[in-house]
């Protein structure tokens, strides 16, 4: 989870910065993706509004969600039989996706739209498919990543 959090830190969505990992069955990486532009899209000409008067000036026609990205960023043949750890949970264009790449089991962290109907409907193509879904929990609040310790020596012990 702590890997799809540090991908979303790339999104430029001044709303939500959303990251997924995929891991295969040993816990390797085999896939990461945050939300974003599509390729050759720039970031600085499409919208990253949540609202405007028309749906064409708002991100929602444009953005490609972390769970896609993650899936055509795989670095192996296919993403069967893998979890995906997602800092949202899916909605239900997503939970397609997913199904249709074959990924077992969905981790997610927040599952704050639950009510909506995207993540209804993603629930229940989950359901009906057979993937499993549960909410992380974390061990701890916080991972700090300290670039200055690479520069650092470890104390040595005189003889």
């Amino acid at each position: 989870m702590a890997v799809a959090f540090l991908s979303a830190q790339r999104s430029k969505d001044p709303s939500s910065q959303v990251g997924a990992c995929i891991v295969n069955s040993e816990n390797k990486i085999v896939g990461i993706g945050y939300n974003g532009m599509p390729n050759g899209c720039s970031d600085d000409v499409l919208p990253w509004a949540r609202t405007a008067a028309h749906r064409l000036d708002t991100k929602y026609p444009y953005v490609c969600h972390a769970e896609l990205n993650a899936i055509m960023n795989k670095n192996s043949a296919d993403v069967k039989g893998c979890s995906m750890y997602v800092a949202l949970f899916p909605c239900n264009e997503c939970a397609k996706l997913i199904i249709q790449a074959g990924i077992k089991e969905v981790i997610f962290m927040s599952d704050k739209y639950h009510d909506t109907t995207e993540m209804t409907a993603a629930r229940r193509m989950f359901d009906l498919a057979g993937i499993i879904y549960r909410e992380f929990k974390p061990k701890c609040n916080k991972i700090i990543i300290d670039f200055d310790s690479i520069n650092s020596r470890p104390s040595q012990k005189l003889l």
